[in-house]
């Protein structure tokens, strides 16, 4: 299998040799409005800073929503935002959380998505840390004596600088001692975890159940000062996540018989429910109206930050686009359709319920070009999975400014994509769909899902060239003369069950979410 998949990938530096680069005058101008009239700076503070985190079904997913749809009808296009499902509607409001004893201070922290609210006089309590435990029956045992303590349910971490700190000062032998006791300690955790009969997904619950006061988190993402914001879990009982610095004092503090206490007051507000959107907008087509290009990414985000690179930087990477092209190319020959996604963060389910409700487009659409991962520049492209990718995506990027492209790394014919980004939702549709991956940025420990993912890590030079090359691909793929093939390659056999992989199958989306 091996030797055949290699084959199969034929992976090439593609991009960087291109020799025939256009003349098309279109290019050019598509260069010139990226670089001297970018509006990215200006549609990035009115998303991050003035309307802020875009957790499904909050107030400010909405606003998020309506903001997109008269920004399209400012610049001429149609918009409208497309309801598929509903999700529990909560707001978060300010949240403290103070050490009460043995002594006064703030810390760090705050209360997770979806988290209730403690009222305004707060929760104070004593803290207790959650054991290492063999069996079910020894977690079960020490469970009632949780009632009306706060539970530390992380890991404790012993060091809070990240692996590449350590790699640069460290010598060798106490680097690798650093690892050795960091991977032990980890298996041990997650040993007295699964030991419970809990995941890290159901014990909030069980907690809650037996009478905890609240719950508090520290996951920390490996980076200094950055820990992932995630839910809560819980319907009852506030749920914080606090700094990795402050969770290992308290963790010191208890295991030299020294019980802390706190007080942690979380004004968030349960709105209920409130109905779920994608926003659509639409650049009609004039010659093949009913062929389309659709530009995608996802409008929400977690909500520890601002949702800046995870999917800010998407959001406003493709509404410049059609900002571009509806000044520069208002008549495409094919319909060009913008998809600003929601809930993707709960498993994809905005594309999902635009896959559905449009389910005639499918057969018809040329590509779908996906932007999901950070403030990098485009470093690599995957045919996923489609036979034929090479040749019209090989077309496209021929007409990209070398100084676009000379790095990208595509990967022909790849292999489909079953998640992990909204251009799966498509691909499984059998849709030519590409995720445009970026440039890292320490992207995965620094903003994604973090507390620090916010306006000011955003590298503009780096998203406008990301809008120049959506652009002419975009722009090429309209103009081609050609429907983009969907054919897919015969997937290989899976050496670990003897069978052969199967692509990757369309799910409908989960319409009503948060309310079990």
């Amino acid at each position: 299998m091996r030797h055949y998949v290699k084959a199969m990938m034929l992976s090439t530096v593609f991009a960087a040799n291109l020799n025939a680069q256009t003349t098309d005058p279109m290019v050019k101008k598509i260069m010139n409005e990226t670089y001297q009239n970018s509006q990215l700076e200006q549609l990035a503070y009115e998303l991050l800073d003035g309307i802020g985190p875009r957790l499904v079904g909050s107030p400010k997913m909405q606003q998020s929503h309506d903001w997109a749809v008269e920004r399209f009808k400012n610049w001429g296009i149609d918009a409208k935002n497309e309801q598929w499902g509903e999700w529990k509607s909560w707001e978060r409001g300010t949240s403290t959380i103070e050490m009460v004893a043995p002594h006064n201070r703030s810390i760090e922290g705050m209360q997770l998505a979806f988290s209730p609210a403690t009222g305004s006089k707060g929760v104070t309590a004593d803290v207790v840390m959650l054991p290492e435990f063999t069996s079910a029956e020894q977690f079960q045992t020490w469970l009632p004596t949780v009632k009306g303590k706060f539970v530390m349910v992380s890991q404790y971490q012993s060091t809070g600088r990240p692996e590449y700190n350590w790699k640069e000062f460290a010598t060798p032998e106490s680097f690798e001692k650093m690892k050795k006791d960091s991977e032990a300690a980890s298996e041990k955790w997650q040993n007295s975890i699964k030991a419970t009969g809990e995941t890290s997904r159901t014990l909030n619950a069980k907690l809650e159940a037996a009478g905890a006061a609240g719950i508090i988190s520290s996951n920390w993402s490996r980076g200094f000062g950055v820990n992932k914001i995630f839910s809560a879990g819980t319907k009852k009982i506030p749920v914080v996540d606090i700094s990795l610095e402050d969770y290992g004092q308290l963790y010191r503090m208890i295991q030299h018989k020294t019980t802390p206490k706190l007080k942690i007051t979380a004004n968030s507000k349960d709105r209920g429910t409130a109905p779920t959107f994608n926003t659509v907008a639409e650049i009609k087509g004039s010659e093949k109206p009913d062929e389309y290009i659709i530009l995608s990414a996802h409008l929400d985000s977690w909500d520890g930050g601002t949702g800046a690179t995870d999917n800010g930087t998407g959001t406003i990477t493709m509404m410049e686009v059609a900002r571009i092209l509806k000044k520069l190319y208002p008549n495409p020959k094919r319909t060009i359709i913008v998809g600003l996604w929601g809930s993707e963060e709960q498993g994809l389910n905005g594309s999902r319920g635009y896959v559905s409700a449009h389910k005639d487009q499918m057969p018809k659409i040329q590509a779908v070009f996906n932007q999901d991962n950070g403030t990098g520049r485009i470093a690599n492209i995957s045919g996923q999975g489609f036979l034929h990718a090479y040749d019209y995506l090989g077309r496209w990027l021929n007409a990209v400014p070398k100084e676009l492209t000379k790095d990208i790394k595509t990967t022909f014919p790849g292999f489909p994509g079953g998640g992990g980004s909204d251009h799966a939702s498509f691909v499984a549709a059998g849709v030519p769909a590409f995720m445009l991956g970026s440039l890292n940025w320490s992207y995965g420990n620094y903003t994604w899902h973090t507390n620090r993912d916010t306006y000011d890590k955003i590298v503009f030079d780096d998203v406008k060239s990301n809008v120049a090359l959506i652009a002419i691909l975009t722009y090429m793929a309209s103009e081609d003369p050609e429907k983009a093939s969907g054919e897919k390659i015969k997937l290989p056999v899976d050496s670990r069950t003897g069978e052969r992989m199967k692509w990757p199958e369309v799910k409908e989306p989960t319409r009503k979410g948060g309310l079990d």
